[in-house]
């Protein structure tokens, strides 16, 4: 009886123990894959926990409800953590988190300089800064740094670098906010081998022009810019840019223009883009692709059809934007390109003599396929609107139109541009209203397009002031997410997300950049669909955006709670390219 008793409870303890296995075992299969990854990541710490955002990883798909974790300048995690303890805890709810934003064509090269914050653009959520659209900040002899410190105005600094890698290396020391990464500039290899001169390149002027992309691209550059419209890169023929783009496509390097037309040569342009794609086997993009003066509108149907015939033929073609009907350059874009052979002291001398300036009003004036005269295609001096001047006598200008100031002064507009070139001896900073809504819209819309300011990031204060700007450098990444994808609905979000984060990382051949994921750099924004805005006009400009709340690069926060920390995490990124001799082909 006693035996039969022990051998019940025997029994009962061993169904015991299966049960109490069991419950342990369903309790090990039922923990969340995110809560093993967080036991996975170490201890349950962490930097950075970002807590229960709408996650975009960059992708284009659809948002997920997750926390991310960050440990240095990494992503660890991305998944659900409520048991981790970080240093930073950011609560994310209604908020969307995405990876950094890539400004593809920045023209911050000199306001970092002179501050590192990255002001206008960090308050939209850029964490990477691409430069190099035709000029860039080397390889530089002795005699361009001359010629550049001269033609400093209200943003000055010193020149102690040689090469583009140098530039980038000097702003990293310095500390600045974003990363940042350049494309050599097509017009200052030719500068640094051939001068100022319209001329063609000698073979051993082509050899030598071939070994400075070399080296540079040796040293990380991301590929070949050009702008073919100004001097003396118009002076560059084809041929020229092909033997460039070759070296470059080597390294795995990119093609990047601003073509010789965007106005009445435009299909010819971007046939010249395509030829250089095919040539150099090398992937092209379109510098802020648009067709520019009403006449040419229409002629966007004829380049979409053939880039997305060369994309189909196997050509990696692609373009980039900004989100205004106006670009902006200088007034002596309204020129012919002959008037600045031998830079712009030749050109002050030309328009100093009676007669050249009679020929140079009289090409201003006249419809031409030769060369892109922006005067023209504005349309009327009451569309071309003056925002920076050198002289503090012509200031006074500054916010008023060409028609404005022609009138104010009594003269005809072709020869109040060549006055103003002339007082001033600078290029004379200017808007030209000559694009389409309509066309900005649609190219919007196109899975290859992605996005640049071509502007400066600046701050609402100190040296920046001193002359205004386009607004696209304080609102062109802002008015993409609220304008165009929150009220017009032109894009869904994510697809917005999409072009402005792992569209041009992929594009660029960033390491690790453009995307949420484990192991990425710990580039990311956080900011709220619903009141992204920016605030920037015409009229006044120098107002930043607002809605991003929180942004993090390379793990360390720049923007918190919308305000700027004054950390300087940013880094000089190169490449990530194979080295020549064991590249694929195209």
């Amino acid at each position: 009886m006693k035996m039969t008793k022990m051998m019940k409870m025997m029994k009962m303890m061993k169904m015991m123990r299966r049960s109490l296995l069991a419950g342990l075992l369903s309790g090990l299969l039922i923990i969340p894959i995110a809560e093993a990854q967080s036991r996975r990541v170490g201890g349950g710490t962490a930097d950075v926990l970002i807590l229960d955002g709408t996650v975009y990883d960059g992708n284009g798909g659809p948002p997920r409800r997750a926390d991310i974790l960050i440990r240095g300048d990494r992503i660890v995690g991305i998944g659900r953590y409520r048991g981790v303890r970080a240093g930073t805890v950011i609560d994310a709810r209604g908020l969307a988190v995405a990876p950094g934003f890539i400004n593809m064509l920045s023209w911050a090269v000199d306001d970092l300089m002179v501050d590192g914050r990255s002001m206008g653009d960090m308050l939209q959520g850029v964490t990477t800064e691409i430069f190099g659209e035709g000029d860039s900040m080397g390889p530089l002899t002795e005699e361009m740094k001359q010629r550049r410190l001269a033609a400093q105005g209200d943003v000055r600094f010193p020149i102690e670098w040689t090469t583009l890698a140098g530039y980038l290396q000097t702003l990293e020391k310095r500390g600045i906010a974003c990363n940042v990464a350049s494309f050599i500039g097509a017009t200052t290899i030719r500068e640094h081998v051939i001068g100022l001169e319209d001329r063609k390149a000698t073979p051993e002027e082509l050899a030598r022009m071939r070994e400075l992309v070399r080296r540079e691209m040796e040293a990380g550059a991301l590929g070949i810019g050009s702008s073919l419209i100004y001097a003396p890169a118009f002076y560059a023929s084809t041929e020229e840019l092909i033997e460039m783009c070759r070296v470059a496509a080597r390294y795995d390097g990119r093609y990047i223009s601003h073509m010789r037309s965007e106005g009445n040569r435009l299909v010819e342009a971007v046939e010249e883009l395509l030829r250089i794609a095919r040539e150099a086997r090398i992937p092209a993009e379109i510098y802020h692709l648009k067709a520019a003066g009403r006449d040419n509108w229409a002629k966007i149907d004829r380049v979409i059809s053939m880039v997305e015939t060369a994309r189909r033929e196997g050509l990696k073609i692609t373009a980039d934007m900004y989100t205004y009907t106006a670009g902006s350059t200088g007034l002596t874009a309204s020129m012919p390109p002959w008037v600045l052979d031998g830079g712009y002291q030749a050109l002050f001398k030309r328009l100093g003599d009676p007669e050249t300036r009679k020929r140079i009003a009289a090409e201003i004036r006249t419809q031409t396929d030769k060369w892109e005269n922006l005067y023209l295609g504005a349309g009327s001096p009451d569309r071309v609107l003056l925002v920076g001047f050198r002289s503090g006598n012509l200031r006074k200008y500054i916010g008023q139109t060409l028609a404005d100031v022609a009138r104010d002064r009594g003269e005809d507009p072709v020869e109040t541009i060549m006055n103003l070139i002339l007082e001033d001896r600078s290029r004379v900073d200017t808007v030209y209203f000559m694009m389409s809504e309509e066309n900005v819209r649609r190219q919007i819309a196109l899975p290859w397009v992605s996005f640049g300011s071509d502007a400066g990031s600046m701050a609402t204060e100190g040296v920046f002031l001193k002359s205004s700007t386009h607004p696209r450098a304080y609102g062109n990444f802002a008015r993409l997410l609220g304008r165009y994808v929150r009220d017009e609905k032109i894009i869904p979000l994510a697809e917005a997300i999409r072009k402005l984060t792992s569209l041009p990382a992929d594009n660029l051949g960033l390491d690790r950049r453009g995307r949420l994921l484990p192991g990425y750099f710990a580039d990311v924004v956080i900011f709220d669909p619903a009141t992204v805005t920016d605030h920037a006009t015409f009229e006044q400009p120098h107002q930043y955006a607002v809605g991003m709340k929180h942004v993090f690069v390379n793990g360390r926060q720049t923007i918190k709670d919308g305000t700027h920390t004054g950390t300087l995490p940013g880094r000089s990124l190169r490449r990530a390219a194979r080295q020549a001799g064991n590249r694929t082909t195209n």
